[in-house]
C-alpha cells in the first residue's frame, strides 16, 4: 500500500480541520458559558433578595441575584430591542429606564416580552406604563443577549426599535446616570407584557449538538484525505 500525497486536497483538508476544529471548541465553550450561568443563578437564587438603594454599594456583586427596587419609570424613554422571538413568535423586549425613589440614578429595566404587528414591525401597541411610585422585583443581569447588527447603532430615540444597547451610550446621549447592570423585571404589573424569561441554560444542548457537528466535519475531512490519497498511490 502506498500513499500519494498531493498539495491541494492537503491543505484544504488542514483548512476543513481547522475550521472544524475552532468552531467546535467555540461552541463547547458557549456551551460551558450558559452551564456556568445557570449554576451561578440557582446559586444567587438562594441568597435574600437585595433592595437597591442609592448610592450602590462599593463592590456589590448583583450578576443574576434578586433585586428590589423602589421608584419611578421614565415613561417617555422606552426602548424596543428587535428580533427577540418567545415560543416562535416575532417580537420585542421592552426597556425603559427606572429612577430609584429619592435619587438621580437609574436602572434600566428589561420590562418584559411583547409580540411584534406581523404586517408592520414599526406599528407598536400602547404601552402601558404605571405614573405611580412603585416596588418592583426583578433579577440582575450585567449584559444582555446581543443580535447581530448590521452597521453602527444610531442615534437613540424615544420608542425606538433597536437591535442592541449600550447603557455607556445611552447614558452619554440622554444625560441620565445609570448603574451599570440591567434588571429583568419579575414582579407582576397589569401592563399586557410578558415575563417568563428563559433560563440560563437554555441552548446549552444546542451548542453541543453543534460543536459535535463541526467536530464531526474535521473528521470526515481527514478520513477523506486519507482514503483518497492510499487509492491514488494504489491506483498508480
Amino acid at each position: 500500500m502506498r500513499f500519494q500525497l498531493r498539495l491541494i486536497p492537503f491543505v484544504v483538508t488542514v483548512l476543513l480541520c481547522a475550521v472544524g476544529i475552532s468552531l467546535g471548541q467555540w461552541q463547547t465553550q458557549r456551551a460551558e458559558q450558559k452551564e456556568a450561568m445557570a449554576l451561578l443563578a440557582a446559586q444567587q437564587s438562594r441568597l435574600p433578595p437585595i433592595a437597591l438603594t442609592s448610592p450602590l454599594p462599593e463592590n456589590l456583586q448583583v450578576e443574576r441575584r434578586e433585586l428590589v427596587l423602589e421608584g419611578d419609570f421614565v415613561s417617555e424613554w422606552p426602548l424596543y430591542l428587535d428580533n427577540r422571538p418567545h415560543h416562535g413568535v416575532a417580537g420585542f423586549y421592552v426597556l425603559m429606564p427606572f429612577r430609584l425613589k429619592g435619587s438621580e440614578l437609574h436602572v434600566m429595566i428589561v420590562r418584559g416580552w411583547q409580540a411584534r404587528n406581523p404586517n408592520n414591525r414599526t406599528n407598536l401597541p400602547t404601552l402601558r406604563t404605571p405614573s405611580e411610585t412603585l416596588q418592583i422585583r426583578g433579577v440582575a443581569r450585567q449584559q444582555l443577549d446581543k443580535v447581530l447588527q448590521l452597521g453602527t447603532q444610531e442615534a437613540y430615540a424615544k420608542a425606538a426599535i433597536i437591535q442592541n444597547v449600550d447603557l455607556k451610550e445611552f447614558q452619554t446621549q440622554t444625560k441620565l446616570r445609570f448603574a451599570d447592570f440591567f434588571v429583568e423585571q419579575t414582579s407582576l404589573v397589569d401592563d399586557g407584557l410578558q415575563r417568563d424569561w428563559l433560563k440560563p441554560s437554555v441552548g446549552a444542548d444546542k451548542h453541543r449538538a453543534y460543536a459535535f457537528q463541526w467536530y464531526a466535519l474535521a473528521i470526515m475531512a481527514l478520513i477523506f484525505f486519507v482514503v483518497t490519497g492510499f487509492r491514488r498511490g494504489k491506483n498508480q
